[in-house]
């Protein structure tokens, strides 16, 4: 019950929709509905939740199955039952011992009586008295003196209104503090009454049919107060199918759009492909031949490439991407390659400039002050130029950018400072994307601004040229995200490592055996090697201090508190770094340099303290020991893209997992990561742990809870795409289904598939 008492004034016949204007539609705010304080209010958008509509789909997570209503003299011990009662007495009774008000009330059925006892909530004395009819659920425990019914949800019976808390398939929402469920659903029930025929069906007609799903109103009241846990089921699946859809329809639409754009075709040049291949130091796996294939194909075509090359860490996506740019810069034209952080953008810099050194070309390097969200304000900054005498010199950013407009500067390596509005290209034909994934056609637009070809001379308008586009990912995409969230991007694999790698030896660490991991580590060390050190968090917050002191196992070892153990107590002797993301850029690229320089004065660093900001491409072949703490929180594919900054050399490489946690689940897991080299088999195995919401290390696309858990279900997904396939081959502008299509523009706004 909420303290406010507004739970027991629904009891009494008053709804908080009392005096609702007919005015009020879906879209109406919260801050209009009778009864949403200012507090409630702002409960209410934490959950994210501003209009009507908002609240209508706020859905349940689980819910409680109170329908089966016993007599008292059934119920049993440690179970959970629903009892229909009335109050005989009831009273508040202070425990001196524990300090808590306990209220007690006798209550009686035809077959018999029984205590009830709630824990510290007086209030319920003001809002339940004696000869109240009540309907009670909860768990049966035994006291001094008997069974009781402890803590029970609690609703008072009445000839005008229904069950809603008690008594029923009862729904469980996510809350906040402040917000309980029983507050959500006294606001809901009435709401839903007088909405729910206003909420209109974005479905097609055949769509529904042929899927066999609920239609929205039916769907509607069932998943919120649902006849039968089947009915709540069916509801669930119609609104994921709807959300699943509404994504299918949304990345198909994006393919479709893209099709229609051009692209400057870049003919395929053999002999220089030859060339390059020949100066590697290297042998391509055929993996990496087979993907420079179907990129070289697409970039032949008049349309844009939209391909996204994916590959296990250390697989050779950059060659592959170094390739395709060579034969499009061999064409006269120019390419962007942007990366995700300064380090990684200057590390393909170099890296780069090498694989090139050969062929005669401008590589420039710009970055952008690093912020944790993207800012227009981002301040560029005057970076490396390498010019076609292969050296590297320092150039102003005016400089630089002045260069680039005049297509001085063949390839263009970078942040999302490349983005901003002062760099302009004079010929740009192709944009790599590192880590990225997605790269929108305006996005790509505003690159190339200045690649409109003129007018034609009976006056029609300039051709926007788009261009084409690799996208790069070392995390392998399950085939129901590649169906949907993806769906709109060709997929290239690369699906084997070159030659000579040695498996990685990974084992998982029990407490007993940290010092012998530690006295391993020293050893490695002293042969010349390096090691990484990975932390789950930077400083440990108050609720982790608080954990330490009640559960050993749920420490936090901060990279703070790593490092001044491991520099000062367990390996005073070596070398320890620290490096994590609340570094300045100067900081974190003066501990790679110390880090990265593998022999000579130039290697300062033995040990390498870490956040995941060393996740993503950072390369060290030198570095041969991956130690990973608390390696519970941290997903399976999060963990295999740690291990694949070893094992990128010679040398015998190993990754070491430290968990106190003794739950099966987590040794279970890191079992999987052991047992297996391929990072597509353990993505699949990530996204059924943990879901598609966390299977990247955030929550940020604004797809609802109940979609992302339907993007596991392979059989739903492929139902949802192939519907929307049928409706877009049907009406491609979606003009016979005008609701459809302002519910998909509406889905554009809410949703960020970055």
């Amino acid at each position: 019950m909420d303290k406010t008492g507004a739970c027991g004034a629904s009891n009494r016949g008053s709804t908080p929709l009392e005096g609702i204007t007919i005015l009020m539609n879906l879209s109406t705010p919260i801050e209009s509905l009778p009864r949403v304080g200012l507090s409630y209010q702002k409960r209410l958008k934490k959950l994210g939740i501003k209009t009507i509509r908002d609240l209508l789909y706020h859905f349940p997570h689980r819910y409680e199955d109170f329908s089966n209503i016993i007599p008292i003299s059934q119920v049993k011990l440690n179970e959970t039952c629903c009892i229909k009662v009335k109050i005989l007495e009831i009273e508040n009774i202070r425990t001196w011992k524990k300090r808590m008000i306990l209220t007690q009330a006798i209550v009686k059925d035809k077959s018999g009586a029984i205590k009830v006892i709630w824990f510290n909530q007086p209030y319920l004395i003001k809002v339940l008295k004696s000869g109240d009819n009540l309907c009670l659920a909860g768990k049966i425990t035994l006291g001094d003196k008997g069974l009781y019914l402890s803590n029970p949800a609690h609703e008072k019976i009445s000839q005008t209104t229904s069950l809603i808390h008690t008594g029923r398939i009862v729904p469980v929402y996510p809350e906040t503090e402040g917000l309980s469920s029983r507050w959500l659903r006294f606001i809901l029930r009435p709401l839903l009454v007088e909405f729910k025929k206003k909420i209109r069906e974005p479905l097609p007609g055949k769509v529904i049919r042929d899927s066999r799903i609920l239609p929205i109103q039916r769907a509607i009241w069932q998943i919120h107060f649902p006849d039968s846990l089947t009915l709540a089921k069916k509801a669930q699946k119609r609104f994921s199918f709807e959300e699943l859809f509404f994504i299918s329809l949304f990345v198909l639409r994006e393919k479709l759009k893209i099709s229609k754009e051009r692209a400057i075709p870049i003919p395929f040049h053999p002999q220089l492909i030859k060339n390059f291949v020949k100066s590697l130091p290297f042998k391509l796996t055929n993996a990496q031949k087979k993907s420079a294939w179907q990129i070289l194909k697409d970039l032949e075509k008049p349309r844009p490439m939209n391909r996204l090359l994916e590959g296990d860490v250390g697989s050779g996506k950059t060659v592959v991407a170094v390739l395709a740019a060579l034969n499009v810069i061999k064409q006269g034209f120019q390419v962007a390659f942007m990366a995700p952080t300064e380090i990684l953008a200057k590390q393909h810099f170099q890296e780069i400039s090498k694989l090139l050194k050969k062929f005669n070309l401008n590589i420039g390097l710009l970055t952008g002050k690093e912020n944790r969200i993207f800012s227009k304000r981002a301040t560029l900054r005057g970076v490396a130029f390498g010019d076609r005498k292969n050296k590297v010199i320092k150039i102003s950013r005016e400089k630089l950018l002045e260069k680039l407009k005049k297509e001085e500067i063949d390839l263009l390596i970078g942040t999302h400072a490349l983005i901003q509005e002062k760099v302009r290209f004079g010929k740009l034909a192709l944009v790599i994307l590192d880590e990225q994934h997605r790269f929108g056609v305006e996005q790509r637009a505003k690159l190339a601004t200045s690649n409109q070809q003129p007018a034609s001379p009976a006056g029609g308008q300039a051709t926007r040229i788009i261009p084409h586009l690799l996208s790069m990912t070392a995390t392998p995409i399950p085939r129901t995200l590649a169906l949907t969230i993806y769906g709109d991007l060709d997929l290239s694999l690369i699906n084997e490592l070159p030659k000579g790698r040695k498996k990685i030896v990974t084992k998982v660490i029990a407490p007993g055996n940290r010092k012998a991991a530690y006295n391993f580590i020293r050893s490695v060390v002293k042969k010349g090697r390096q090691v990484f050190v990975i932390c789950p968090r930077i400083e440990p917050s108050d609720k982790e201090k608080i954990e330490k002191e009640i559960s050993s196992w749920a420490e936090v070892r901060a990279v703070k508190e790593e490092y001044q153990k491991l520099s000062k107590i367990v390996f005073p002797d070596l070398k320890v770094g620290m490096l994590h993301g609340k570094m300045t850029t100067k900081e974190k690229e003066k501990i790679m340099k110390h880090f990265s320089a593998q022999t000579g004065r130039g290697k300062k660093i033995d040990i390498l303290v870490s956040t995941s900001v060393i996740e993503v491409g950072i390369d060290v072949p030198n570095a041969t020991v991956m130690m990973i703490e608390g390696a519970e929180r941290f997903g399976l594919a999060q963990l295999h893209q740690f291990r694949g900054r070893v094992g990128r050399s010679k040398y015998q490489s190993f990754c070491f997992l430290f968990t106190d946690s003794p739950a099966k689940k987590t040794h279970q897991r890191l079992k999987a990561l052991i047992s297996s080299e391929n990072g597509f088999e353990l993505a699949e195995k990530d996204l059924g742990i943990r879901g598609p919401g966390d299977f990247f290390g955030q929550r940020q696309w604004g797809i609802p809870d109940l979609a992302m858990s339907a993007l596991k279900d392979i059989f739903l997904v492929e139902k949802t795409r192939k519907a929307a396939k049928e409706i877009l081959e049907e009406d491609p502008e979606l003009k016979k289904y005008p609701l459809l299509r302002g519910r998909v523009e509406k889905f554009r706004e809410r949703i960020h598939l970055e």
